[in-house]
């Protein structure tokens, strides 16, 4: 048997051309037979198919490269759920733009490692370059702003409360009852006290200031812009006021709603990240990236020196004082792919008023279901959307019936809605990412919806 071909180097595209053939006819195949956003029949049903798909998973005689690409993908494709489809609406799960995918590929064929110079010389420059650029969006007047490349909210959210706890040696961390779960989860990861939770959907800035009156020691308010349940934006310049007034740092989860950054309609509803002491960011949301493309901004580089660690056949000091750049403190991981491409390929594709402009398309789409929803007196809507998800329920139902309906559009295959409770009731939750979508596909999914009510 022949030794198989490599990705890289000059022969690597060679080698790649007939393989991407075979990938992409099993991509469009599988999806053409799967019909819709999610496979019908339910877990088992996917199950079972998958294992038909990937018995022997390690067979003593391989198949070779075609077969298995297409027999895989083929089976992946059909038993996913797409985000590409209209119907698919229930997380913040981005369809990615092609030419990110496309950059995306470029980045595993060179396989560059972010953790030395040497392993990924033009990869590093171009990270430093778009790091710095987009953090300079958020903190357009800070004295030297940058930006960590991160998995993305949970690793960023991780390292917003660790930089606070380094700053520190302990901080008490307050947030509202919308803060992603990975607040709690960082602050048990880090060995912090149990966050403090205003009990509020939005965080209410005088239950806020409250808190802070009663606590003491180094606090952290963690603030969000763009809540995963209903999309809300915290107010960020009345949070920023109260954490100046009582000597608290203030962390900005903008995992969903940063973004808006690029829209000149939409940007004002950021006002205050700035003064932020370090605000989450992930493109892989309103930023159509193929996951992973997570970022952590600051205001000051120097914030960011409790991450430098030394390992010698990575960063040796005599080589850091020649001038080979060092890698190692810009992430808590060592080996990580070059996620930098694909964000710099649609930053430069696009430019900013390109993706403002599908920001922009994206709400809209989102108000137009809200106008939709309250048009019709079979459905209720929670409230107008802040950013691009929209929470309603048939009139009447109970929580069990709307959880009903979301798992027989599930097992069907025809929709993918999400769930959310708020004000103790459960609601359906269409998070809209997909800018291609059309009055037509939510129009559909309101008639699945209502077909699928108990009469």
């Amino acid at each position: 048997m022949s030794t198989p071909p490599l990705a890289g180097g000059t022969t690597g595209p060679d080698a790649l051309r007939p393989l991407l053939a075979v990938v992409l006819d099993a991509l469009h195949d599988g999806a053409a037979d799967r019909g819709g956003p999610l496979p019908a029949g339910g877990p088992d049903a996917v199950a079972a198919r998958m294992r038909q798909a990937a018995e022997p998973v390690l067979p003593d005689t391989g198949t070779g490269a075609g077969e298995a690409l297409r027999s895989l993908v083929h089976a992946v494709a059909y038993g996913s759920a797409d985000p590409a489809d209209p119907l698919c609406a229930a997380h913040l799960h981005t369809p990615p733009l092609a030419l990110a995918v496309a950059a995306d590929l470029a980045a595993s064929a060179l396989n560059a490692s972010m953790d030395s110079w040497d392993q990924a010389p033009a990869a590093s420059e171009l990270e430093a370059a778009v790091t710095r650029t987009l953090a300079a969006e958020v903190y357009p007047h800070g004295p030297d702003p940058d930006a960590l490349v991160t998995t993305g909210g949970t690793e960023s959210n991780q390292l917003g409360l660790l930089l606070a706890r380094e700053r520190h040696g302990s901080v008490q961390v307050v947030c509202g009852a919308g803060a992603h779960h990975s607040v709690h989860r960082a602050a048990w990861l880090l060995g912090l006290p149990e966050p403090v939770t205003v009990p509020s959907g939005v965080l209410d800035p005088a239950a806020l200031d409250e808190a802070l009156t009663d606590l003491s020691g180094p606090l952290l308010v963690v603030a969000t812009a763009g809540t995963t349940d209903t999309g809300r934006i915290d107010p960020l310049s009345e949070i920023a006021d109260l954490c100046e007034r009582h000597g608290a740092e203030l962390h900005i989860d903008a995992a969903y709603g940063g973004p808006l950054l690029f829209s000149a309609e939409r940007r004002g509803k950021l006002a205050g990240l700035d003064r932020a002491h370090s605000v989450t960011l992930d493109l892989h949301k309103l930023g159509w990236q193929p996951v992973a493309a997570g970022l952590l901004a600051v205001p000051d580089r120097a914030h960011l020196a409790p991450l430098g660690h030394t390992a010698d056949y990575l960063n040796a000091d005599d080589d850091t004082e020649a001038g080979l750049p060092d890698l190692l403190g810009r992430s808590l991981r060592t080996t990580r792919r070059p996620d930098i491409l694909k964000i710099a390929v649609t930053l430069r594709a696009l430019g900013r008023t390109g993706l403002g402009a599908l920001v922009d398309r994206t709400c809209a789409t989102a108000r137009l279901l809200a106008d939709l929803i309250e048009k019709n007196p079979r459905l209720e809507l929670y409230e107008r959307p802040t950013l691009s998800t929209v929470l309603f329920r048939p009139t009447g139902a109970t929580d069990e019936q709307t959880a009903a309906i979301r798992r027989t559009l599930l097992a069907e295959g025809r929709a993918v809605l999400g769930r959310a409770r708020a004000d103790g009731r459960l609601w359906l939750k269409a998070t809209l990412l997909n800018p291609h979508a059309t009055p037509r596909d939510l129009a559909n999914l309101i008639e699945l919806v209502e077909g699928s009510t108990p009469r």
